[in-house]
């Protein structure tokens, strides 16, 4: 039963899914917003968030009138089963709620989100990860975890991720050969810090570090890192390549060809209309049907590219909802260990004894490598920044390796990433001897 049909049967029965959901930010307002019209199959039953009126307005812009305040599971079950959705200031509590089916990820932390996440596995919840950050960094293991919980963890669709894979798999199934993959980006500037775009995230009502890692080409990066852990697709070089071009149709000629045969690639479209979604590039050498795919317009090849013009996270997650709960399938997972991986670049000159601010601030913006050239130079990764004293100076432009700091003690990514590290050491040596070239350090459009 296809996913459209599942969840209308569930909503006339009366066995929607429900959902919980960790964090309550713009992104999260967005969502509750979709999922309170109700999504037919689906209802938000439960937010978790530490400032609590913030998740107060996610129930309000809703149009959910009445909830409850809890502080345990077994509360919010009470209250659940009566019909009345639940607010509580501990994601944990969420996690552990044996009414709630699956669980939504919001926060773009890593820290906290690991934890919780973990959490959700070990009491049979599905996880649906709107969070790039955590995904990029311990996607791989966290698949791992989920696999041995018997649950699924998946990136969603609406974020350019799942816009990407959903369409890619599309073409899978009707027999394409995909080649490459990606976004569609209006600027890039890796030296744009939170005091830059304070202005916009105001004006828009967003983080305003959140903002940054979108223009400082972090986010970028991650985005296209959990596509490439996804896809098995490598990046052309750290940064990847980001040509600049008046149509996304146009990225079929300007990647390089062989690369795309060899390995597969992301990559992203610089200034490109539709200038939102995601695109896939389908390789063909068949004479004839290379015939049949100039009569429907799509160019001479041998490279296609096709295109979704839109990207809506806060709508599209209820496909990646009701196809996780229903058919157990993840919208975008690992294939096995990482293939790429978001190292840390120094925004600026920096100096020993300095403490890196992570996603988002003013030290460091993060570029997607391949995990092999990554390990050959020890890069830290962007998810495990923050908070790492440095041991040295470094300059701007430069990576910054492991042995350039000090990290905090304690940390569940730090206990993960080493595991993740471990799982796949092939990986991380098979192809010491080939580091990928570097990237123009800042484009703006």
């Amino acid at each position: 039963m296809i996913v459209d049909t599942a969840l209308r049967e569930r909503e006339a029965t009366g066995r929607p899914i429900r959902v919980g959901m960790v964090g309550a930010g713009a992104s999260g307002r967005a969502i509750a917003l979709q999922l309170g019209t109700p999504a037919p199959g689906i209802r938000l039953v439960a937010i978790a968030n530490r400032t609590p009126a913030h998740g107060e307005r996610a129930f309000r812009e809703a149009g959910i009138t009445e909830w409850r305040r809890v502080e345990t599971a077994r509360e919010a079950e009470a209250a659940i089963a009566r019909g009345l959705p639940v607010l509580t200031e501990n994601p944990l509590v969420l996690a552990a709620c044996d009414v709630i089916d699956v669980l939504v990820e919001v926060t773009g932390t890593v820290e906290a989100a690991a934890g919780v996440v973990l959490e959700a596995f070990d009491h049979g919840k599905h996880v649906v990860l709107v969070n790039a950050e955590l995904d990029s960094l311990l996607g791989p293991i966290l698949k791992v975890k989920a696999d041995m919980a018997g649950v699924v963890v998946t990136h969603t669709d609406g974020d350019e991720p799942g816009v990407a894979m959903t369409l890619l798999r599309y073409l899978r199934s009707l027999g394409l050969r995909p080649v490459a993959a990606g976004n569609l980006k209006g600027m890039v500037d890796y030296y744009r810090t939170p005091e830059t775009q304070r202005a916009f995230a105001e004006k828009h009502d967003l983080d305003v570090r959140k903002v940054t890692s979108f223009a400082d080409a972090t986010k970028l990066s991650m985005e296209a890192t959990v596509l490439a852990n996804a896809t098995g697709f490598h990046a052309g070089r750290r940064g990847m390549y980001g040509p600049a071009c008046e149509h996304v149709r146009e990225m079929g000629d300007l990647l390089p060809a062989d690369q795309m045969v060899a390995t597969g690639l992301v990559d992203y479209a610089l200034g490109a209309a539709p200038h939102t979604g995601a695109f896939v590039i389908v390789h063909e050498e068949s004479a004839l049907k290379k015939v049949q795919l100039a009569y429907y317009k799509l160019g001479d090849g041998p490279f296609y590219v096709f295109y979704t013009p839109y990207h809506l996270p806060y709508a599209q997650i209820a496909s990646t909802i009701g196809r996780a709960v229903i058919h157990r399938d993840p919208t975008v997972a690992p294939l096995a260990g990482p293939v790429c991986e978001v190292v840390t670049m120094a925004k600026r000159d920096l100096k020993a004894g300095e403490r890196l601010d992570g996603i988002g601030g003013f030290c460091t913006y993060g570029l997607i490598d391949n995990v092999t050239a990554a390990r050959a130079v020890a890069a830290l990764p962007i998810g495990l920044s923050e908070g790492c004293r440095l041991r040295r100076n470094v300059s701007k432009d430069d990576v910054i390796s492991m042995n350039d700091v000090e990290s905090p003690r304690g940390r569940v990514a730090e206990i993960l990433w080493p595991e993740q590290s471990a799982r796949w050491p092939l990986a991380a040596q098979a192809l010491r001897t080939q580091p990928a070239k570097e990237a123009p350090t800042s484009v703006i459009i």
